[in-house]
């Protein structure tokens, strides 16, 4: 099975936390559509006939675009391509853009799975991460996404901001009770270069969370997810029985997928590709028929340490029988090197699977570099 990812280049509003490419000016938005449609044509052979069980409109704000604009897209990816009759199809939005009139107009269309950026039920929050939209709009649209149909839909969740204490996390997450959300992303606060909230530390105006904080935050939502039932499938995401997301569990088991738009990425398991991350070249481009990725070829190496760095973080964890396959000697390397991990209680082994702990999630990026190849 394979993949579609689209990458939706326009927001209303900057985030204070967000490095995705993305522009705030519309004016290109009709452009940039039929843009979208032309490199699917033109990358109609990347995937090799493989059946898509994914597409995914991301951004950005996908939830920008209207209910012709979608068809568009997805009358061009049917034509193009075959589409598994049961694929699932996600489209993210803010709650803000999911008013009844909307969600009527996405039921006529092929999305059958909403990812609504929530972060937060607070008002203090909400303003400090600058969202579009508002706590009273962040509940109302979960009301009406069940009410029109929807009952696929993801939301997301911060936490480890400065604005959040216990009490408000655990607020937030008993929401998803309240709302019987199906599948829930949640993610520490992570401050990336150039973005606003990176200035904002660095002019002391906003303080850092202590790690102590962050850590209880996160033991939180595992014991949250241990008493109601939710499958911690992966360090940030967690879903009900049969709702892991196609999307997500595509990626982590390096199924092959085709990235179009501004700044998305493309792998076919030896192969990554990355589109130019600025709009107005990628429309000229597109127009001129002139380069707008660039790619590199993957070494046993680099395909190696990508099944560490994505495999580990799930809850199916790094197999043996999977590493096997680039060698003896890879092999006895990561054998050799997760042992200390073991021993340590951040990794636990069930004969050839080695998945990571509560303890070991806290520092998975530190065991996952430890295990590569370098």
């Amino acid at each position: 099975m394979a993949g579609i990812y689209l990458h939706i280049p326009f927001c209303k509003q900057a985030c204070t936390y967000c490095n995705f490419h993305f522009s705030t000016t519309l004016v290109a938005k009709d452009q940039m559509v039929l843009a979208l449609g032309r490199e699917l044509e033109l990358r109609r052979d990347f995937l090799k006939g493989e059946r898509i069980d994914s597409i995914y409109l991301g951004g950005g704000t996908p939830s920008l675009l209207g209910a012709s604009e979608l068809n568009f897209i997805f009358e061009e990816i049917v034509r193009l391509f075959e589409v598994s009759p049961d694929a699932e199809i996600t489209l993210e939005a803010n709650p803000d853009d999911l008013s009844a009139q909307y969600l009527d107009q996405l039921r006529d269309t092929q999305i059958n799975r909403l990812s609504v950026g929530i972060q937060s039920f607070f008002e203090e929050d909400l303003r400090a991460m600058n969202r579009a939209h508002n706590s009273a709009e962040a509940r109302e649209c979960l009301d009406r996404i069940r009410v029109r149909g929807f009952h696929n839909f993801s939301i997301d969740l911060i936490y480890g901001m400065p604005t959040l204490n216990q009490e408000r996390w655990e607020s937030n997450l008993a929401e998803l009770n309240r709302y019987e959300v199906p599948h829930v992303s949640c993610y520490a606060l992570t401050v990336e270069p150039g973005t606003a909230l990176h200035h904002q530390i660095a002019k002391g105006e906003v303080t850092m969370v202590r790690d102590e904080k962050m850590v209880a935050h996160f033991k939180t939502l595992v014991d949250f997810a241990q008493a109601n039932g939710l499958q911690h499938y992966e360090i940030s995401n967690l879903a009900k029985p049969k709702k892991l997301a196609v999307h997500n569990r595509n990626y982590w088991f390096g199924a092959t997928y085709l990235g179009i738009g501004p700044s998305a990425h493309s792998f076919d398991g030896m192969h990554r590709s990355w589109n130019v991350a600025h709009n107005h070249q990628y429309l000229k481009s597109i127009d001129e028929g002139l380069p707008f990725h660039e790619s590199e070829t993957l070494s046993d190496r680099d395909q190696y340490n990508e099944y560490v760095l994505t495999r580990l973080r799930t809850m199916w964890g790094c197999s043996v029988n999977d590493v096997n396959k680039w060698g003896a000697a890879v092999c006895r390397h990561f054998y050799e090197l997760i042992q200390p991990f073991v021993k340590s209680g951040h990794v636990l082994q069930k004969g050839e699977i080695y998945q990571l702990t509560t303890e070991g999630m806290l520092i998975a990026d530190h065991i996952s570099k430890e295990l590569f190849l370098t």
